[in-house]
């Protein structure tokens, strides 16, 4: 029986700038002291999608996941901090790191598909469900 190649949907322009507003809007709002759950939500979403697919795609850009995972390191911090706190803030010295983190992202994005995009999404919504 003849294998069939899955259509693979390419990444749009459009979804490339869904994801950037989300993640650049979130980080604007952090250096302005105007970040919330909300906003630490869109970014630490956006980054995590990402990073996830990238993995589940086997993507061997060169320090992707690691500047991602830099990324998410801090951003693990941001989010402990405002739910003890309700202060929702990158501070100054992580702000490179999440900067870093959402150009390897916005590079990174054009490389996956719709599909496993769409899949990883729902998956990641599952497990914080879930968790």
């Amino acid at each position: 029986m003849k294998k069939r190649n899955l259509l693979r949907v390419p990444v749009t322009a459009g979804l490339k700038d869904i994801y950037a507003m989300d993640m650049h809007t979130a980080y604007q709002a952090a250096c302005l002291g105007q970040f919330n759950v909300n906003a630490f939500g869109r970014l630490a979403a956006a980054i995590s999608v990402v990073r996830t697919a990238l993995v589940r795609h086997q993507t061997k850009i060169q320090n992707a996941v690691e500047l991602l995972d830099a990324a998410i390191e801090v951003l693990q911090r941001v989010r402990e901090k405002g739910d003890e706190t309700g202060i929702w803030e990158i501070a100054e010295e992580d702000r490179p790191a999440v900067f870093n983190g959402i150009d390897v992202a916005e590079q990174c994005i054009g490389t996956l598909d719709v599909a496993l995009l769409a899949e990883t999404a729902d998956q990641l919504l599952q497990d914080v469900s879930a968790g």
